[in-house]
């Protein structure tokens, strides 16, 4: 059953990044970064390749030297998702891959140094309509914010961003996005809210350094989940010590357990107990593997016996209730047919598919029809 999400999202200015919408009313976009040597140009495309085939919207590019600013212009070339260009201190790296396509900078104002240099940075941005994200880390605070407040805080963060947008202010450059990252979940927390009202920009939401996949994907959840459900936040990263794939793939989990977006199968499933009529675990494992290609979103509901089994599969997409002998599968709310346990995740799996190649060619002939 398909319900709208509560919540209220902020209202913020909506930017373009390469061509997705970022803030306004546009979906919430999910991006990660590549940890490639961004001067191994294949490797790196290779990565962003299977990123965009995660789902992703938009990739973020580490680049330090002139030299990984050449690599960029050649892995511009190659790729089509939107990317951004992560650079510290040097102007002319920013100059630079202005003009080899990027589609966003991340670049803090404040640390490029003279105002002609920053000049020149806002002009390429403005000429080009790319759009800056101001990026600020609770571990690299500016001396003057680390004296005043001692430690970082969440009012630290946000002092630290309003410097940088003020100098954007000055040159009246208001196509700019900001995040405010820290690594412990409150403090990350309570600065996007501070700042929440403060500015109508789009906001990038993550929790800095979160850790390895588990502990990370649990300190992200927490985090992102708190902010989303304040109606914050433009576009999100889960950061984490793991494949940048897998980033992509917690990030839309996150965004489809609050309803704020779909992409895939929403899977329900019990937890098992001594009641199953099937090995739920492993038919989980099975059908997470198999059906990791398909982006059509659906719920799918594989619970193991009749306690609760009837009353998620009728309000699912297609559901499967564990039974004796054979197990009760719906379809649409509907008891469909009986499957076998020796054939289980066989049958599932192509009627899953048979379900999405159903709902494909529904708006295909929907899109046809409407272009007539």
């Amino acid at each position: 059953m398909k319900q709208e999400s509560p919540i209220k999202r902020r209202k913020s200015r909506q930017i373009m990044v390469g061509n997705v919408p970022v803030g306004g009313d546009a979906p919430i976009a999910v991006q990660s970064m590549t940890n490639t040597n961004t001067c191994d140009v294949d490797a790196t495309v290779t990565q962003i390749k299977a990123i965009q085939e995660a789902g992703a919207d938009i990739v973020r590019v580490s680049v330090p030297s002139m030299e990984a600013a050449e690599a960029f212009g050649k892995i511009r070339q190659q790729v089509s998702l939107p990317l951004v260009a992560d650079i510290h201190f040097d102007y002319k790296i920013a100059l630079r891959v202005a003009e080899l396509g990027v589609d966003c900078l991340r670049i803090n104002p404040g640390n490029i140094g003279r105002d002609d240099r920053v000049s020149a940075v806002i002009s390429a941005a403005r000429d080009r309509n790319i759009p800056i994200r101001i990026g600020v880390n609770a571990g690299s605070l500016e001396k003057a914010l680390q004296r005043k407040y001692g430690e970082p805080t969440p009012e630290a963060l946000v002092e630290s961003a309003m410097r940088h947008i003020d100098i954007l202010d000055k040159h009246d450059f208001q196509d700019f996005k900001v995040s405010l990252k820290a690594s412990e979940v409150f403090m990350t927390v309570a600065a996007y809210r501070l700042i929440a009202s403060q500015i109508e920009q789009p906001l990038h939401l993550g929790i800095t350094e979160a850790g390895g996949f588990r502990s990370g994907t649990v300190k992200s959840s927490i985090g992102l989940g708190m902010l989303l459900m304040d109606g914050i936040g433009d576009t999100i990263r889960v950061s984490l010590a793991a494949d940048p794939v897998q980033e992509i793939k917690v990030g839309f989990d996150i965004l489809k357990s609050l309803r704020l977006r779909s992409r895939g199968i929403n899977f329900i499933a019990c937890p098992s107990c001594s009641r199953q009529n099937f090995d739920v675990i492993q038919t989980m494992n099975d059908l997470e593997a198999r059906l990791e290609d398909v982006n059509t979103s659906m719920d799918v509901a594989i619970i193991g016996c009749i306690v609760n089994g009837p009353g998620e599969a009728k309000v699912a997409d297609i559901g499967l209730t564990g039974g004796t002998p054979k197990n009760l599968f719906y379809m649409a709310g509907k008891p469909n047919q009986k499957l076998d346990n020796a054939t289980l995740v066989d049958d599932l799996e192509r009627l899953i598919r048979e379900e999405v190649s159903r709902r494909q060619d529904q708006d295909s002939a929907v899109i046809a029809k409407s272009s007539d």
